[in-house]
């Protein structure tokens, strides 16, 4: 039978206990997302060829981004390039940066803004075909990208569970 313990165990367990629950908090404030990884990855490779194919007037995405070429400028490229801008954001940097650090702020920051810039693909679209612009490929293919890309990111966030039902499972499996 063992004796109770000395001062110099008590504080190893102590210190134990204290890399235990540092652990499981930054286990928390992680995500893992398996094969959808690969569907926003591949989702953003195709909202960027989207930005090299033509949106309106012969002007590429990056152009209307920029505000350069023929078509880009003006009143009627305002709404295109706010999607243009947007995409940016939340397609590309958001998720890349969601996707690196695996944080679930980051997640919900590329869904909301996703979803954001989602809306504003639709708007562009809507603008060019109401002032009788032409509508280029590369739009349409831009506005799918980020719709997928903005279902994606929404279904990694609301797929957080609440932090009760976390450790309401970690202490089953104990």
């Amino acid at each position: 039978m063992r004796g109770p313990m000395t001062s110099g165990e008590e504080r190893d367990l102590a210190a134990l206990r204290k890399q235990i629950d540092r652990v499981e908090r930054d286990a928390a404030r992680t995500f893992e997302l398996g094969g959808r990884a690969m569907v926003i990855s591949v989702a953003v490779f195709v909202l960027i060829v989207g930005w090299v194919l033509p949106w309106m007037s012969g002007a590429t995405g990056y152009e209307v981004l920029l505000g350069i070429g023929p078509g880009a400028v003006g009143k009627a490229s305002m709404v295109p390039r706010l999607f243009a801008a947007t995409s940016l954001a939340f397609g590309v940097l958001a998720s890349a940066l969601a996707l690196t650090t695996r944080r679930w702020v980051f997640a919900w920051a590329a869904a909301l803004g996703g979803w954001f810039a989602s809306v504003d693909g639709m708007l562009a679209i809507w603008s060019r075909q109401s002032s009788h612009g032409d509508l280029g490929v590369g739009l349409v293919i831009a506005l799918v990208a980020m719709v997928v890309i903005a279902i994606q990111w929404f279904r990694t966030a609301w797929s957080r569970p609440d932090a009760e039902t976390a450790r309401d499972d970690t202490a089953d499996r104990d």
